[in-house]
């Protein structure tokens, strides 16, 4: 059966008054500058690719020549320097 609003009401303030959190039903705004986050993504792709170059590095001999070794090989191939050399727009201006 559906509360009414008066008891909604009634449970929010003892939750309220219990120091309970309210739930949040949207995701908190990302306040970071996209080259903030352009370069925390490349850190992240550069993370992983070492976690992929070990995970390659520790597999044994029988698994050489498998499906996963050729993927990770080829993750771990991957040039991501260009990434890190890019120089964004600061936008509005600043960019002279």
């Amino acid at each position: 059966m559906a509360l009414t609003n008066a008891e909604r009401q009634a449970r929010y303030r003892e939750r309220w008054q219990a120091g309970e959190s309210p739930l949040r039903y949207r995701r908190p705004a990302d306040r970071r500058s996209r080259p903030q986050q352009w370069n925390d993504a490349v850190q992240t792709l550069l993370t992983l690719q070492d976690q992929y170059q070990e995970w390659r590095d520790a597999l044994p001999a029988s698994l050489a020549g498998s499906v996963t070794a050729e993927l990770l090989e080829q993750v771990c191939d991957l040039d991501l320097s260009d990434l890190e050399a890019v120089e964004l727009p600061r936008g509005f201006g600043r960019d002279g």
